[in-house]
């Protein structure tokens, strides 16, 4: 019985003892695998803010303030200028050259914004570089001066009047995007309390321009044509953490520099009192306007 009992024990104890390892073999590495997946996953912002930034452990150095962007444009502009054919009737009424007293402006705007920066690694964080995101905004100009209330071509050949309404106020508008990158200093790093100041530059990009004015638009559809333009930036601004990582700030900017020419091309307009040479062509319009606006931003948010 115990020579019979004694190659099964046997062989019950070898399968025990071979099959601990490869079950441990099997399972553990698993386990640790999957353990690690986690804690990779955890700690790789930590590790790309020090490994690859360079930066303590622990350290913030992004930050976003999310709010309301307000823009005042300082606007001002040369005489708006007139490009009439030789060939046009029109030039019984008018003639080429600059419309006296004429002008044009651009209205103030305002949209949801934030702004997004990155604190230098070195200073204390007193140097950051910094953007505003924003979705492209509409802005709209305005006929100003004799343009607004006063007729294009009030008479042809000196006494006979045309018909030609005053434009009103009213010109244009456009889609506008302004890429703003500043540097900014910031003081009083152990406070909650921090002034800061900055400067950088500015691009306004402008796109789907378009004549909305209903005297120029009453024939046709001119084309608005505005020049992108580069600009500087000066900025100066406070913020307060009023918990833990969250901040409230207030961002003051002027972007000067941003002189555009903003031509109207094909305008047509009708002459009702003179019948015979409606609709007649007044050719192109061009004027020279600078908006070197004052960007104000209010805004709440976190640093990570």
């Amino acid at each position: 019985m115990n020579r019979l009992m004694s190659p099964a024990c046997l062989a019950v104890m070898l399968a025990a003892i071979s099959s601990g390892p490869v079950v441990a073999a099997v399972e553990q590495p698993v386990a640790d695998q999957s353990e690690g997946q986690i804690e990779d996953q955890a700690n790789y912002w930590d590790r790309f803010k020090t490994k690859t930034l360079g930066l303590e452990a622990g350290a913030k150095p992004f930050y976003l303030r999310a709010g309301y962007t307000s823009l005042q444009p300082d606007s001002s502009s040369d005489e708006v200028s007139l490009d009439v054919p030789s060939d046009s009737p029109t030039t019984l009424a008018i003639s080429s050259g600059p419309i006296e007293g004429s002008g044009a402006s651009v209205n103030p705007v305002s949209f949801p914004s934030a702004i997004v920066g990155y604190r230098l690694p070195w200073d204390r964080g007193q140097w950051s570089i910094e953007t505003i995101l924003a979705l492209p905004f509409t802005v709209e100009f305005e006929a100003e001066g004799t343009l607004k209330d006063e007729s294009i071509a009030p008479y042809a050949l000196g006494n006979i009047p045309t018909g030609v309404e005053p434009l009103g106020s009213e010109f244009g508008e456009s889609k506008v995007l302004p890429p703003v990158v500043t540097v900014v200093y910031r003081f009083l790093m152990d406070k909650p309390l921090r002034p800061y100041i900055g400067g950088g530059l500015s691009y306004m990009i402008t796109y789907d321009a378009e004549v909305t004015n209903p005297v120029l638009t009453a024939v046709g559809e001119p084309e608005l044509e505005i020049d992108d333009v580069l600009g500087y930036v000066v900025q100066g601004g406070v913020e307060y953490n009023f918990y833990k990582d969250w901040w409230v700030n207030f961002d003051v900017k002027f972007i000067g520099g941003l002189e555009a020419e903003a031509t109207v091309k094909n305008i047509w307009v009708e002459t009702p009192d003179l019948p015979t040479y409606s609709p007649a062509e007044v050719g192109d319009a061009s004027v020279n306007v600078t908006v070197d606006p004052w960007v104000y931003h209010i805004g709440v948010g976190f640093d990570f």
